[in-house]
């Protein structure tokens, strides 16, 4: 006891003591970290430096303020916005025909292009000063989703002027000049943009692109001006097969420092003209079946103004910092509105198949199997939902919150893959037939490009989400990295020294909390409310602890390998990235009103991304390179062991009850999905109701084959008719009977086509 007693005041002496405590620790530590730091290329920088840190700050802290999240204002559309959802993009989706879209025209028809020009679909974020539309990001977003439930041609198509392109970087960046000369052509569609950045030597990596203007003299419109001469090649330009305006990207150069001393200004952006002499669409990409445009550009020894610069002469340099900004909020929108949309879709039409399609003298929903992949499919759609709704909210509360985005842009893509392939897997034969009656066959193929774009999935997961998290969110981390980059040596100790403190203070606490949380199962920790979902916050709420006292330890330990350990840093990425989602669901959750129905896709949607932090940390700890520490982060984190589980077989009937019922819950679960009675998904669902409304009736029918009273080899119709006939059933339940019969049959089968036709 007496040399316990002895080490602590040692330590107390050493911390409280300024010239002790610097002498033996802040200025040995403070050499290493120097040391240790992972070297940053200006495109990182600028990555890491841009944006704003939200709810990632509190998840990371350890400690997050439940209070917080509650007191986010619920995303809501205006009148406004609900009466266009109501009005003009109902007209729209009644105007789509995917199938001849996608399958034999190639394009959207001129009457869908005139009209989304006409009516402001490309001028959704534009102000009203200018012509457009000055919607919301939530409206953004559900406009997108709503659209893509019909076809995903059409949704990109709105989507990519809504996003990048490049009205985003006009509003933000433009100067006064440039936005009265381009956003009204915009807005009205006069003019159709696209955004130029992804060539053939630099997608992930913006930092590589060769594309080049060079700082020179040349003639403009009759004068000599200074200005830049272009050099480009891009491919996979979205839109620009059609555009008659170029967003580029591209790195800028003064050799001659005709504008100053630096020869390298850095990545630059700029607004050209595609009629503009030198500018060139060239050939146009299929990507997987789409129809929407996309395609290559290129430029040779193009010459432009200088003011064509996006932001002018001040924007020279700050292109990478404007395309990391926007292409954040592209990542809270547009992939998010997609990834939902195929939630809703899949959720409605799986869940009415389901019902409707019959083997072995029983609707298939009722097999246990197929209930498992129909349950994932609610859960996922509510967690996919609620993770839409609480990031365009981000963007509404004018924020640009990176690390979110990009664990929206990954996980949500990622479940919509998911959420398809499971429809899929239901739907079987009747998803693989391509026709004009398949609604998910686009849709399937689609799924690969939401992967791609915008970031590429895996480069998104293993580079992204720690790697801007760990530093952007954690509370000292970047100040410290600050404090080491000071040119002053000794103000920057003192500086870090008092960093350092709070640091040691903030693991430590960490730590012990985490433990304890552990130690009584999270009993004694916070939670906002009562009732189903209280123990949730808590293990929410121990989770953050364990993700912030390792990613202390991984970082300590590990320095700047951290960086080059993705298989690591993207594990406590995922423990960051479910512990949002799980976040969003109970905000959701608590929005709409505690809704008891929607309480079973709470719990499972909870429960699955508590089993996926567990898994997670399981790997990471696993893989961790020192076993000491590898078995004492375990020990700390789950010391009676990680008894996470995924959400249980009971749950998962409970959902698919309520998802296979026609009614309220159902409705708000798939509310974006938009039933054509003219296609697939209104046949589907008309025979979903029927043959809910004749339920009773049918069983009747099997209870009397199955005693004798009617043959037992009797097909559904015969039975019908022979029952009518020995007044089982009256004429007109007869007549009923036939109908959703009918309406089934219609329902689950396939196109087919002559030969030749195709």
């Amino acid at each position: 006891m007496s040399v316990f007693v002895l080490l602590l005041v040692v330590v107390i002496v050493i911390f409280a003591v300024k010239d002790i405590r610097l002498s033996l620790v802040s200025r040995p530590t403070f050499k290493m970290f120097k040391k240790v730091l992972p070297p940053l290329s200006q495109t990182e920088r600028e990555a890491m430096e841009a944006g704003d840190v939200w709810w990632d700050g509190q998840l990371f802290s350890g400690n997050p303020d439940w209070q917080v999240l509650h007191s986010y204002p619920k995303p809501e559309l205006s009148k406004k916005e609900r009466a266009f959802l109501d009005s003009e993009v109902e007209t729209l989706l009644a105007m789509l025909d995917d199938y001849q879209i996608v399958q034999k025209d190639k394009d959207l028809p001129k009457e869908v292009w005139d009209y989304l020009k006409a009516q402001g679909f490309f001028a959704l974020i534009i102000p009203e000063k200018f012509g457009g539309r000055q919607f919301s990001a939530i409206a953004n977003s559900t406009i997108v989703a709503k659209i893509a439930t019909k076809s995903l041609t059409a949704a990109v198509t709105v989507m990519v002027p809504n996003s990048l392109g490049p009205g985003e970087l006009l509003l933000h960046y433009g100067t006064t000049e440039q936005q009265a000369r381009w956003l009204p052509n915009l807005a009205s569609g006069k003019d159709v943009p696209c955004f130029a950045l992804t060539g053939p030597e630099a997608g992930s990596d913006a930092g590589s692109i060769p594309d080049s203007g060079i700082v020179c003299k040349g003639e403009f419109e009759g004068q000599e001006v200074i200005g830049l001469r272009l050099n480009w090649s891009k491919r996979y330009i979205t839109l620009a097969p059609v555009a008659t305006v170029l967003g580029l990207a591209f790195k800028m150069y003064d050799p001659d420092s005709l504008l100053g001393k630096d020869k390298e200004l850095g990545i630059t952006c700029a607004l050209i003209p595609t009629d503009h002499p030198g500018v060139e669409t060239g050939e146009r990409h299929f990507p997987l079946n789409m129809a929407f445009m996309n395609g290559t550009t290129y430029g040779k020894d193009v010459f432009i103004p200088f003011d064509w610069i996006i932001g002018g002469q001040q924007g020279a340099g700050r292109g990478w910092r404007m395309l990391v900004e926007c292409l954040s909020a592209g990542r809270g929108i547009s992939l998010p509105a997609l990834s939902s949309a195929t939630g809703h879709l899949c959720a409605r039409m799986t869940s009415a198949y389901a019902t409707v399609r019959q083997q072995f003298g029983v609707s298939i929903g009722q097999f246990e199997g197929v209930q498992e992949a129909l349950a994932r499919i609610g859960g996922l759609t509510y967690s996919l939902e609620a993770c839409r709704l609480m990031t365009a909210g981000a963007i509404d509360l004018k924020l640009s919150p990176s690390v979110v985005t990009a664990i929206a842009k990954y996980h949500m893509t990622e479940m919509g893959r998911t959420v398809m392939n499971d429809a899929m897997d239901i739907h079987s034969g009747k998803g693989i037939q391509v026709g004009p009656n398949n609604y998910l066959a686009h849709g399937y193929m689609g799924i690969p490009v939401s992967i791609t774009v915008e970031g590429a999935n895996i480069l998104t997961r293993n580079l992204m989400i720690f790697g801007q998290g760990a530093t952007r969110c954690h509370p000292f981390v970047l100040k410290e990295m600050e404090a080491a980059a000071m040119e002053d040596d000794e103000l920057a100790l003192k500086e870090f020294d008092s960093l350092l403190q709070q640091h040691i203070l903030f693991a430590a606490t960490n730590a012990s909390m985490a433990l304890i949380h552990g130690l009584t199962r999270s009993y004694f920790a916070k939670s906002p409310v009562c009732g189903a979902t209280a123990d949730y916050y808590k293990q929410l709420g121990r989770m953050s602890r364990g993700l912030a006292f390792c990613t202390d330890v991984a970082m300590l330990i590990l320095g700047g390998e951290l960086k080059r350990k993705e298989m690591i840093s993207a594990r406590l990425g995922d423990v960051l990235s479910h512990l949002y989602l799980a976040s969003c669901v109970l905000k959701r959750f608590e929005d709409e009103g505690r809704q008891q129905a929607d309480l079973p896709f709470v719990k499972y949607a909870v429960e699955l991304s508590l089993f996926e932090i567990g898994q997670a940390f399981n790997g990471f700890f696993k893989n961790f390179s020192n076993p000491v520490v590898n078995f004492a982060l375990k020990r700390i984190v789950f010391p009676f062991g990680n008894h996470y589980h995924r959400p249980s077989d009971d749950l998962a009937q409970a959902m698919c009850e309520r998802m296979t019922q026609p009614g309220v819950f159902r409705n708000r679960l798939t509310h974006l999905c938009y039933v054509d009675d003219k296609a697939g998904t209104g046949v589907m669902e008309n025979a979903f109701i029927a043959m809910h409304n004749t339920s009773d009736a049918f069983k009747q029918l099997k209870k009397w084959q199955r005693d004798g009273t009617l043959s037992r080899n009797d097909d559904i119709e015969t039975a019908i008719t022979n029952a009518i006939e020995k007044q089982l059933i009256t004429a007109e339940q007869g007549v009923k009977l036939h109908e959703a019969n009918n309406l089934r049959k219609q329902a689950i089968a396939v196109d087919n086509f002559q030969p030749g036709e195709l």
